[in-house]
């Protein structure tokens, strides 16, 4: 049988331990991984492994030795509970060896369950599992995880609670990320809310989530989108001593103020802008980014990115002689000061 969408994902959380198999296939192997990690850990319990109750079989290992497959779903544990016998990276031609085992299941034996690739509509393993009245198939495609499938990952990390804009900045983060990453990122919010029963927050998601640009550039750039000057001076001379290229520190302000600029100048006005942008912007440094963009104006901010186009194109310029450094430094005070208006 055919397990799609919501039917699958309710699935691998809950699998019927009276089936005889399941053939869990896709692109992404981590993906797939995960999917029956997951299934595995439902159907035998996180002391499975450890009380051998899981025995796995790698195809190439299957190739060589026909009879592990069925040894290994009729074998009795020492230790009582439901078994499973997994097959790892199989392809079509391991199908006669598999559908062997199926027909030779009887209740109280092991569940097959069976991981692969990619397999086509035309594949004979797919076929397999999905004309099999006590067997079911789930291909993985690589759609963004669905709200559901999001709150089953916060269940099972341990995470009871996320306000509003949290799980908006969690779902849009889920798309962003490789089902590894993502794995990983609940974790890390797992750990991070250790010992606090307060539901996880937008700050709380951006602290965990993977960075996308050093502190130090983040900290500059806020500060001439926020009009303050005189600070400009101190951490410039920080970066530069860590070894920050003007050049770079002009692209990075121009992408800052890029990003300004489409969220002011968004039709849905700059909430809707900022909601908009990819890479994803999370938790007060969304927040932060919508006050800079709603202050300064699409008007102020085209003046902005042509001052710093401008000031790109003399860092460039062969016969540029002044200090480039003193170049960035001057035309970040200009903006400064414009924001400060």
């Amino acid at each position: 049988m055919k397990l799609t969408g919501r039917d699958a994902s309710r699935y691998f959380t809950k699998p019927d331990p009276n089936r005889a198999g399941l053939l869990i296939s896709g692109v992404d192997p981590m993906r797939v991984a995960l999917k029956r990690q997951e299934v595995i850990a439902a159907l035998i319990g996180p002391a499975g492994e450890e009380e051998m109750r899981l025995t796995r079989i790698p195809a190439s290992d299957l190739r060589k030795d026909p009879a592990a497959l069925l040894d290994a779903i009729k074998s009795i544990s020492f230790f009582p509970g439901p078994r499973v016998a997994f097959v790892e990276d199989a392809t079509d031609g391991l199908t006669d060896l598999i559908s062997a085992a199926l027909k030779d299941w009887q209740q109280g034996d092991a569940q097959l369950i069976v991981s692969a690739g990619n397999l086509t509509t035309k594949s004979k393993l797919r076929k397999l599992f999905e004309g099999h009245s006590n067997a079911f198939a789930a291909a993985l495609y690589d759609d963004p995880p669905t709200r559901e499938e999001i709150e089953a990952d916060l269940a099972r990390a341990g995470i009871n609670g996320l306000d509003g804009t949290a799980m908006t900045d969690l779902t849009t983060l889920a798309r962003e990320l490789s089902p590894g990453d993502f794995r990983q990122t609940l974790e890390k919010l797992t750990l991070y809310k250790l010992g606090d029963t307060s539901p996880a927050s937008s700050a709380d998601i951006a602290a965990c989530a993977p960075a996308t640009i050093e502190a130090a550039l983040d900290d500059v750039l806020n500060i001439v989108a926020e009009g303050r000057s005189t600070e400009i001076g101190p951490i410039l001379r920080k970066l530069e001593a860590q070894g920050t290229q003007p050049v770079g520190l002009c692209i990075n302000a121009t992408r800052h103020f890029r990003t300004l600029y489409a969220a002011a100048s968004d039709p849905g006005g700059a909430a809707q802008g900022i909601a908009r942008m990819r890479p994803p912007i999370f938790g007060p440094r969304r927040d932060r980014m919508l006050r800079q963009a709603q202050n300064w104006g699409a008007p102020n901010l085209e003046i902005a990115l042509t001052l710093l186009t401008d000031t790109d194109l003399q860092l460039r310029s062969a016969g540029q002689h002044a200090p480039a450094m003193a170049l960035v430094e001057r035309a970040l005070i200009r903006l400064a000061m414009l924001a400060s208006r």
